[in-house]
């Protein structure tokens, strides 16, 4: 397969310190330019990852002609901007995660790739991970017995005021940062979409942003999810599956910044026997970059597309209108 060339939109820690050295590890997924507003910036992070090209404005990243796709790790407000802008300009795009701002938001880059015939996906790398087809192949033959909840949670502790995950205006707070990936999670066990929820939220009162938020996902049929998203507690992370007759739990079900080895443990009733089960250590970023390659390639891959980010940020919306309504919110 041809190698996709890639270019870097902005300097985030997330691509300097785990994207792009993860996406240099495969052949299929060369970074090939990388572009800040400050051109010294851009110098200095391609000369730090050696990257050939540094681009000093975003628009002369999207007018390299020797780029196929982007990479957008700019703050989540400008997320929609910048995609549209490099879709536009002819590049297949890869934005992180949240999609965009709303739903609305969301369309609107859906009408754009359609539009354009580019790829588009968001970055949502836990889904890459192989441990969820182990998951997915324990539900489908029966090892739980009829799937009916999960419980989910993601946590960490960032008092910083100058943090941008701490800032109103950039789209900061956890429902944003972590809330996606709860939420993503809980979508793809349940194969299925949410039909309500209802949300328990407390904000900063210096930042203003969601500091702890629970959320109940009901998806009918006797499913539920309970999720819960902190930036000021305890760094965390697991997912436990419950079905009739067994049940799951994910140690790292979300963010593997290095690559480990991932561990599942499962327990059939009756009795308490738990078995745990090895997943090989991978990086899921070079994955997700690879299977998006393979995508703009035309090459037989899964494909993620905008409509389930679309969907991800209609569970997003309705966790803010039940935060302001006190009540179940329609999804």
């Amino acid at each position: 397969m041809e190698p996709v060339r890639w270019g870097v939109l902005g300097c985030a820690n997330i691509a300097m310190r785990t994207v792009i050295p993860a996406m240099q590890q495969s052949a299929l997924t060369p970074v090939v330019a990388i572009a800040s507003r400050d051109g010294e910036k851009a110098r200095a992070a391609a000369e730090a990852l050696g990257i050939p090209r540094a681009h000093g404005s975003y628009e002369a990243l999207l007018a390299d002609d020797g780029i196929d796709a982007i990479y957008n790790p700019l703050p989540n407000n400008l997320h929609l901007e910048w995609s549209v802008k490099a879709l536009e300009a002819g590049k297949h795009v890869l934005c992180e995660k949240p999609l965009t701002m709303d739903a609305a938001q969301a369309e609107e880059m859906i009408r754009v790739r359609d539009r354009t015939g580019l790829c588009a996906e968001e970055a949502m790398m836990a889904r890459d991970h192989p441990q969820w087809t182990v998951v997915r192949e324990l539900i489908d033959g029966g090892e739980i017995g009829e799937l009916h909840a999960m419980q989910l949670a993601f946590t960490y502790n960032n008092p910083n005021p100058a943090n941008i995950r701490n800032k109103v205006e950039t789209g900061g707070g956890g429902i944003y940062d972590l809330g996606v990936y709860t939420s993503t999670i809980a979508r793809l066990v349940f194969d299925d979409e949410p039909k309500r929820l209802v949300a328990l939220v407390d904000h900063d009162p210096n930042f203003g942003t969601d500091r702890l938020a629970s959320v109940m996902l009901d998806f009918g049929a006797s499913r539920q999810a309970c999720m819960t998203v902190a930036t000021q507690t305890g760094r965390y992370q697991q997912a436990q599956i419950l079905g009739s007759e067994g049940w799951l739990r994910v140690e790292f079900p979300f963010a593997h910044m290095q690559p480990r080895t991932a561990y599942l443990h499962h327990c059939r009733s009756p009795g308490f026997d738990i078995r745990r089960i090895e997943v090989p250590a991978v990086n899921q970023y070079t994955l997700q970059g690879e299977r998006f390659s393979r995508l703009v390639r035309g090459e037989p891959t899964t494909e993620r597309p905008l409509e389930l980010a679309y969907a991800g940020m209609r569970v997003l919306d309705a966790i803010r209108r039940s935060h302001e309504s006190g009540g179940w919110e329609d999804v």
